[in-house]
C-alpha cells in the first residue's frame, strides 16, 4: 500500500504542469454567453405616426374590391396593428388627426396638420414623423409641409392604393417601409418624403400619375431611393430649398392665400378666370397645355386682371415633367405674368398660397418659385 502510495504521488506531480495550463487557458476564453447577451439593447426610434384617414384606412366589402370601397374607416391604433412588424424597426405611437378622404382636404386642414407636426418636431423624444393620408391630394400636403415645417428630422408621407380587406393590399408594406425610412439616421435633412411602392420620393417632385395600380407615384426626375426589406438605399438628392432651409415657418402663417386653378383646353374661355377673381383670389394657376401655353381667347382677359391685382402663374398640365420656361410662349416679362418652373398646377398652387403670405410682389413670387 506505501508502494502504491508513492506511485501515486509521484504521477500527481507529472500532472501539476498540466493542470496549470489547462486553468490558464480557461482564463483566457471570452466571456460565457450569458455575460455577453447582458449588453443594453440597441436604443429603436421614437417614431409618431399622425393619421388623417385616406384609402390607407379605408375598408371593402369583399376581398377582390380594390377600387370600390369606403376610404377612411379604419383608426390608427387598427393601422398599427395590422403591421406588427414595425416593433422591430422602431418604437412607435400612433395619433388620430382626421379621418377623411383627401379630396376633402382643405387649406384648414394641410394648417392643423401642420402645426401638429411642427409641434412634435420640437420634441426631443420624437425622432421621426410618419404621416398617413389619403392618395388624391396626397401629393400636395407633402409639398406644402416640405415649405412649412422648420425641421430636418426625418417626415414621411405615406398612403396606399388598396384598402387593407382586399387581397392585394399595400398598405401594410407601405407602413413599414414609411417607418424604417422616418427611423433611419440618413433621412435626417432630405425633406419631406413620400414612401409608396418600395420607393422613397421628395415631397416636392412626386405626383399620383396613375389612381389604380400600387405603382401609382412617380417622379418626373426619378425617386431619390428605394426600400428593400425595411432597409433604406439612397442614389440622390433633393436640390431646392426645403423645411429647415425654407424661408417659411408654420408658426407664421395663420392664414394660406386663396389661389384657384383654371384649366387650359382647346375651345377655352375665360369665364373661369374671371369668376375666380370675383370670388376674392389672389392668384390664379393658369394650367396650360405644352409649355403653359394660353389661348389667344384668354390672354386678354387675363391681362385686365392682372392689372387688376391678380396674380397669373402659368404651369403646365403635361403629367410626365411639365417644364414651363419662361418668356417662351408668353411675354412673361411684358404682362408682369409668373411661370411655375416645373412644378404641375396643384404644387404651384400650394407655393403661391404660402409665398403669398409673406410677398404680394410679382418679382419676389418668380424667384420663390426657381428657388423651391
Amino acid at each position: 500500500m506505501k508502494a502504491l502510495s508513492a506511485s501515486t504521488a509521484r504521477r500527481s506531480l507529472l500532472a501539476a504542469p498540466a493542470l496549470l495550463l489547462t486553468l490558464s487557458l480557461c482564463l483566457l476564453q471570452p466571456a460565457p454567453a450569458l455575460a455577453r447577451d447582458a449588453a443594453p439593447a440597441t436604443h429603436l426610434a421614437n417614431i409618431v405616426i399622425l393619421a388623417t384617414g385616406g384609402t390607407i384606412a379605408g375598408a371593402g366589402a369583399g376581398t377582390a374590391n380594390s377600387a370600390t370601397y369606403q376610404a377612411a374607416k379604419v383608426p390608427v391604433e387598427q393601422l398599427v396593428a395590422s403591421v406588427p412588424e414595425l416593433k422591430d424597426l422602431a418604437s412607435v405611437r400612433g395619433e388620430q388627426v382626421f379621418q377623411i378622404a383627401s379630396e376633402s382636404f382643405t387649406d384648414e386642414h394641410l394648417l392643423q396638420l401642420g402645426r401638429r407636426v411642427a409641434e412634435l418636431a420640437r420634441q426631443d423624444d420624437v425622432d421621426g414623423i410618419v404621416i398617413t393620408h389619403g392618395t388624391d391630394t396626397l401629393e400636395e400636403t407633402a409639398f406644402f409641409l416640405n415649405l412649412v415645417i422648420p425641421s430636418d428630422k426625418p417626415i414621411v408621407v405615406v398612403g396606399s392604393m388598396r384598402p387593407g380587406t382586399a387581397m392585394s393590399a399595400d398598405g401594410t408594406l407601405n407602413l413599414y417601409d414609411a417607418v424604417a425610412v422616418a427611423a433611419n439616421p440618413d433621412a435626417r435633412g432630405k425633406g419631406v418624403l413620400v414612401t409608396m411602392n418600395d420607393e422613397i420620393h421628395s415631397g416636392r417632385d412626386v405626383t399620383k400619375a396613375v389612381n389604380i395600380r400600387p405603382d401609382a407615384f412617380r417622379s418626373a426626375w426619378g425617386p431619390l431611393g428605394m426600400v428593400v426589406e425595411g432597409k433604406p438605399y439612397w442614389f440622390r438628392l433633393p436640390a431646392k430649398r426645403h423645411t429647415s432651409g425654407s424661408e417659411f415657418d408654420i408658426a407664421r402663417i395663420s392664414a394660406l392665400a386663396p389661389v384657384e386653378i383654371a384649366y387650359g383646353y382647346g375651345n377655352v374661355s375665360p369665364t373661369a378666370y374671371q369668376a375666380f377673381a370675383a370670388s376674392g383670389a389672389r392668384a390664379i394657376v393658369h394650367a396650360g397645355t405644352g409649355n403653359g401655353s394660353v389661348s389667344n381667347r384668354v390672354v386678354p382677359a387675363l391681362q385686365a386682371l392682372r392689372g387688376q391685382g391678380v396674380h397669373i402663374i402659368r404651369s403646365s398640365r403635361v403629367t410626365a415633367g411639365g417644364f414651363v420656361l419662361r418668356n417662351a410662349e408668353q411675354p412673361d416679362d411684358k404682362n408682369d405674368w409668373v411661370v411655375a418652373h416645373d412644378l404641375n398646377p396643384q404644387k404651384a398652387r400650394i407655393l403661391a398660397a404660402v409665398a403669398l403670405t409673406r410677398s404680394n410682389d410679382s418679382k419676389e413670387l418668380q424667384r420663390v418659385f426657381w428657388e423651391y
